[in-house]
């Protein structure tokens, strides 16, 4: 194997254990990898979207998503509730709340992974620092809404992936918009500590072959 090939290789192999996330050594709920050419659903602007998911620990450390944004956006802040219902379902409430919070600054990132066939960007959001004690075992439900951007007025949109690819307990995950009702669920992953699971392998192969995907797109574009 020529010696470019070897160093790409080790290259994207190292890329996708370092984008793990810093819980993946406990537990984590993962409702499948970020699509990007599906749908997405608004998170400001007044819309709330919550997904379900099973607790595999007694704690919530962190949580990352997929969004899609215009182009150049840059998200900053999100509104974000952990309950055991659904916050966005206009029948039925938030349940019991078990944390809640504005995560800006520090705790959040914003990562940009791509440009999606209809033109807008798809970027991992990922939140960190939380301390949220949950019961494993338990399904509960993320709720995400009022997200803010740099540039102001900008539309953010929670990446639809109906759980395709998923591979925790309880998945997929079970969707509600504010204004619709049922939907299909959305990408993210839950991480935290105590007892319970780590990720599964074919969730790591899954993320490094999007690696190789998205470095074989790369060529092409450089390519070109």
């Amino acid at each position: 194997m020529p010696v470019k090939i070897r160093i790409a290789l080790l290259t994207i192999f190292c890329l996708a254990l370092a984008a793990l996330p810093a819980w993946a050594g406990s537990w984590t709920y993962e409702n499948g990898p970020i699509n990007g050419n599906v749908d997405a659903w608004t998170i400001n602007f007044g819309f709330t979207v919550s997904d379900s998911y099973l607790a595999a620990g007694t704690s919530v450390n962190g949580f990352e998503f997929g969004v899609r944004v215009i182009p150049g956006t840059v998200v900053n802040g999100v509104d974000w509730i952990l309950s055991t219902g659904p916050c966005s379902d206009p029948g039925s409430g938030c349940g019991t709340i078990v944390g809640f919070g504005t995560a800006t600054g520090s705790n959040l990132t914003d990562q940009f992974l791509f440009i999606n066939n209809f033109g807008y960007q798809i970027d991992l959001i990922t939140v960190s620092n939380l301390n949220v004690p949950e019961i494993g075992g338990q399904g509960y439900y993320l709720t995400l809404a009022n997200a803010t951007t740099v540039q102001p007025l900008e539309p953010v949109y929670w990446d639809e992936n109906s759980g395709v690819g998923c591979h925790s307990a309880g998945c997929p995950s079970i969707a509600y918009e504010n204004t619709l009702g049922t939907i299909p669920s959305e990408d993210f992953t839950i991480g935290g500590s105590g007892s319970g699971t780590t990720p599964e392998p074919g969730s790591i192969l899954l993320f490094g072959s999007g690696l190789v995907g998205l470095a074989g797109l790369l060529r092409r574009k450089l390519n070109t």
